[in-house]
Parts: C-alpha cells; structure tokens; sequence
C-alpha cells in the first residue's frame, strides 16, 4: 500500500481515515472485541508531554497511549490484546534514522495485535479519496506523564471520552514473566556462576523495557545495557541492528569480556544475536536454533508446538529443523502479517525472517526482547556457549551459508525493469536444469519462478513476492524489490547455500 503514504497525509488524517473505516466495519469490529470500543495509539521517537489538539473520534470513547507517549511494538500487540482493543495507531520511523529530518512512518494494528492486512489497508485508501474535512479539538490537553485516566466531554457518541495513559513496560514485561523461567534466567545473568552480557537498545523505544526487565528484574549489573534513553533521531544513528549499524556493540564484544551480545532496532522489535568475541548468530540460524531447542522454553512446555514458518527470502535452516521433528512449516511472503493470519488459525508457533526478526505466538509482532530471553533460556538450559551452540547445530544439520546485499535509493523505473528481463530470463524453459560452476562446486538449477504464496487460512493469493532461483542441493538465489526504506527503490538479493560437509568457513567466502 505505498499510495497510502501519500503527500499530504498527515498523522491527524491517517487517525481520521482508520476512524472511519471502523465507523464502516463496526459490527464485525465488535464481534472481534466485545469488550468496549477502543483504540490506542503508540508514539516512537518523540517524548511529548501533554497533547493539545485531538481529532474528534465518533465511534471511538476509549484512546489509550503509553506512558510519556512511547510503547514498543511488542507492547502494543501486548496490550491491544490485553485490553481486547479494536486496533493501535503507531507512528514510527521503523528501523530507519529518525528526527525532525529523518524517516517517519505511520502504521495500523488490528484487534489480533497484529498489521492490517491489505483488505484493510485497502479500504483505508479507498476512504482516502472521499473525505473532505475533518473536525479537530484545539487546547484539549493530555497529560502524557501521569498514569491513570483522564475524561473529556466532546462532541461524540461516548459520554466522556476516555484518555487512559498506561504502564505498558510492566504489561509487556507480566506477559514475559508467563512465558519464561525467569529463576533460571536470573541465575544465568546473576548468579554464582553468572554469564556477562553486553546489549544495545541504539537509543530506540525499548530501552526501558531492558532496563526493567534485564537489569531491575533479572539482576544484570545497569552498565550491562547501553543506550537505553530513547531519543527522538535515535542519537542521530541508524537503529538497524546489525554488523554495520551496531558496530559499537560488536567492537565492544570482540575482547572476549561478553559472552553474550544483542542489539535491538528501533521499534524494539528486531534483534541481532552476538556470542563471545562478537560471534555473528545470522537472523536465519538464530530461529532454527530456538526452534531446535524450544522446549527450553517453559511456554511451549504447556502449550506444544503447532508449526514454524519463515518469509521466502529467509534460509531454509529451519526448513531442516521442521522436517527432523515433522513439525509443519509454512514459506510466506515477506511481512508479519502473514505469520499473524496462521497463528490465529492455530497453526503457528515459532517463526523469523532474515531482516533480524522472530517472534512467538504470544503476540502477533516480531518481539526483539523475546528472542533475547529465548537465547538466554537456551544457554541457561544447555550451559554452552552461543558459539559452541551453533556449531553442534550445523554438525547436525548441515549449514546454510546466508547473505543479503541491499541496493538503496535505486531509480524506480530501472529497478523495475531490470526485474522485468530478469523474470523473462529464468521462466524460459530452458534456464532450468541449467549448471554452474563455482570453483569445484556445480549449482544445477532444479526451479526458477516469481514466488506466488497461497494463504492456507483464507486462501487469498500473493503474487509477484520475489524470484526465486532454486538449485538441485536447495541452494537458492532471490531478487525483491523492496518498500521499507526511505526514498527510490531498494533491490535485495539473497544467497542461501546449503552446504553438508564445508560448515566451519567464512560466509562471504562460502557464498
């Protein structure tokens, strides 16, 4: 839906526009939460204090903000969930820079704590184009520091209209408490025999949720967590956590003194997994690994384990975990959303992409702390480290050797016809059985096709997601274009090579 963020379209009338699209679907709404008719709204990468003006909301008497105006994205889910709320509001700039001069982004979660999916989004562009005026309510203050209910009377269908500014840091953290160990964990991180851990919140909304839940609860020392304030440009950095962005934290590990590491981006939902001297976890064996060792976690103890699903361009690491325990496995397309449809069908469990995402079905976000506690579970269970852990997972497995390149801010139109040539390329029939040599290796082409996903739920169709090259050994190469950065189009290429024997090398040279 990239026409939705058009020019002029500001946050008060996206607000309006959601608004009114629930005014359209309000009895399928209330089927959904009967509960009350509410909304809440999540404000990344700025701090206000008070509120001043307010759309005026019809069909909505219940707005609910966290507290100083910051949730995580977790949190959110966490708490439209908790409180049965009919979607949320998050402006954000993602995992991009941030500031008066940077990225910003305004996203809608649905009752499920999950995206909208497109038949939404779709309706909110078509409301787009109608509306005319919208009515706002200049000086209503909000006081965004304190806790606690705040009524208002204005000119709509609930007498008052509610504002309610929540604690979404302990919400978030309850939800965690009945999900992990946290006696094991504590021990791990504080105890006699205590591990020492090193993690980047880059300035980004989670950090107080570290803070809470790592430092004040589980009893790692405070200057374990670095750039825990959130500041509004994310400290003028890029909040992506990888080896480029977060390469202070990586520097900081490679002395040995951390034996574990972890980065979170800057809506706190992605996360990078470091061992001892900066050992790189990609984010593709990272959900293989917790996947292979999930029941360490206590959750999936008493709720089994129903499925793992992953987005096409991620390895197919966990593919090979999935087949070893017969345990379903779902290829999506890119985007949570298509992991939120099956989890509430009941068929997902676990799943990740490559883009530093993985989560659980406890929300429907990916959830950086999540996997962070995940790992730790794991460590706590197994008493080795992060490196030894990956390597007896390729012993038995095999590895899949992955990396991604980005090409940013590329002209629309090439990008697109570049990709044009390329799908005619490898649908020709004869481009498949085709070899090639790679030093000693041979690469055979066994599939080649622009990835077309089927949702098992619904059966609603996703076409044109990425073309796919395939080979005999499934190696495979992708090509997408992609919507999530700041300006032009980003091409991505993906190379996944399986490799049995040769699992102990060096990615860019395995690749």
């Amino acid at each position: 839906m990239g026409s939705l963020w058009s020019p002029g379209l500001n946050y008060i009338n996206f607000e309006l526009l959601i608004l009114s699209w629930m005014d359209e679907t309000k009895p399928d709404i209330q089927r959904q939460s009967p509960a009350s008719s509410q909304i809440y709204k999540d404000i990344h990468s700025c701090q206000p204090t008070h509120i001043y003006t307010c759309v005026t909301f019809p069909q909505v008497g219940r707005l609910i903000i966290g507290h100083h105006g910051l949730m995580s994205t977790p949190a959110i889910s966490c708490v439209i969930r908790k409180y049965k709320a009919i979607g949320g509001i998050i402006l954000s700039a993602s995992h991009n820079p941030g500031g008066p001069d940077g990225d910003f982004g305004i996203r809608f979660n649905t009752a499920n704590g999950g995206p909208a999916k497109e038949d939404v989004t779709n309706k909110i562009f078509q409301i787009s184009r109608t509306i005319e005026e919208f009515a706002i309510c200049p000086g209503l203050r909000v006081d965004l520091t304190t806790l606690g209910k705040q009524t208002f009377d204005l000119e709509n269908k609930f007498k008052p209209f509610t504002v309610e500014i929540v604690d979404s840091v302990e919400s978030y953290a309850n939800l965690l408490r009945n999900i992990f160990d946290f006696a094991a964990l504590k021990e791990l991180l504080s105890g006699e025999n205590h591990i020492k851990i090193r993690l980047d919140a880059m300035h980004g909304v989670v950090g107080p949720y570290v803070k809470k839940i790592l430092c004040e609860e589980l009893g790692c020392p405070a200057n374990s967590a670095i750039n825990c304030v959130p500041l509004e440009d994310f400290g003028g950095h890029h909040p992506d956590p990888n080896l480029t962005y977060a390469a202070d934290l990586v520097d900081s590990m490679k002395d040995g003194q951390y034996d574990f590491g972890a980065a979170f981006g800057g809506d706190g939902d992605r996360n990078m997994i470091l061992g001892k001297h900066g050992f790189f976890v990609t984010p593709s064996d990272s959900v293989a690994v917790i996947a292979d060792n999930i029941f360490c976690i206590p959750y999936f103890q008493h709720t089994g384990v129903r499925g793992f699903a992953r987005s096409m361009p991620t390895s197919t690491a966990l593919d090979r975990v999935a087949k070893a325990t017969k345990i379903e496995l779902y290829e999506t397309p890119t985007g949570w959303k298509f992991f939120g449809n099956l989890m509430d069908a009941g068929r997902l469990s676990l799943c990740g992409e490559e883009h530093f995402g993985t989560g659980g079905d406890h929300i429907r976000e990916k959830d950086g702390l999540w996997a962070v506690l995940a790992w730790l579970s794991i460590l706590a269970t197994r008493r080795q480290s992060v490196e030894d852990i990956l390597r007896d997972h390729w012993r038995k497995y095999g590895r899949n050797y992955f990396t991604r390149y980005d090409y940013e801010n590329v002209d629309v139109d090439a990008a697109c016809e570049m990709m044009e040539d390329l799908e005619i390329m490898i649908a020709d029939k004869s481009f498949v059985k085709q070899r090639f040599a790679v030093e000693d290796k041979i690469y055979q082409v066994e599939k080649a096709d622009n990835f077309e996903y089927t949702d098992p739920v619904d059966s609603t169709i996703s076409r044109n997601q990425g073309l796919r090259i395939i080979f005999s050994d499934g190696s495979r190469i992708i090509y997408r274009l992609s919507g999530t950065g700041s300006s032009g189009a980003t091409v991505r290429i993906y190379i996944d090579s399986y490799e049995k024997e040769l699992i102990f090398e060096d990615t860019q040279v395995a690749c």
